[in-house]
């Protein structure tokens, strides 16, 4: 097992990600750092894994903001033990023509001599994409769901 991170280096770095400061998030990053988002990448093209810092910077500082523009990111939650870190957090954006987007995202994260090696997040991207598009997604053809008919995490 790789040496204990802090509780006060997992908030720092999160400090640095609410900012959307790419600059302060390299700092946490080791340089072969795979960050892997769950989701519909033909949607939130910002989805998938990416291997090293350069990709992971390359997605918070240029493929996130073509989506929406992250303006609160909040961790609900922080556990951290040993080398590991999971959150549970609310990220809040605004779309291109102005919408609000807000919804549940988990990061579970390693780290490695202080730097992050992996980070694997689980968004609620039904939700999420939902959201984007701006209009709910059928379920099967031919059928809409009604209120109350889905449990959103």
């Amino acid at each position: 097992m790789n040496e204990p991170v802090t509780r006060a280096m997992v908030e720092a770095f999160y400090k640095a990600y609410a900012e959307r400061d790419a600059d302060k998030i390299g700092h946490f990053l080791a340089d072969d750092v795979e960050w892997s988002i769950s989701g519909p990448v033909d949607v939130l093209p910002f989805c998938g894994t990416r291997h090293g810092k350069a990709a992971v910077l390359d997605m918070v500082g240029r493929l996130i903001p073509e989506v929406f523009r992250i303006f609160n990111f909040v961790p609900d939650a922080i556990l951290v033990d040993g080398d590991q870190a999971a959150t549970l957090s609310r990220l809040t954006a605004r779309s291109g023509d102005g919408r609000v987007i807000s919804y549940r995202l988990a990061h579970f994260v390693r780290f490695r001599d202080g730097k992050i090696v992996r980070n694997v997040s689980i968004i609620d991207s039904f939700d999420a994409v939902e959201q984007v598009l701006g209009h709910p997604l059928e379920l099967h053809e031919g059928e809409r769901r009604e209120a109350g008919d889905l449990i959103a995490v």
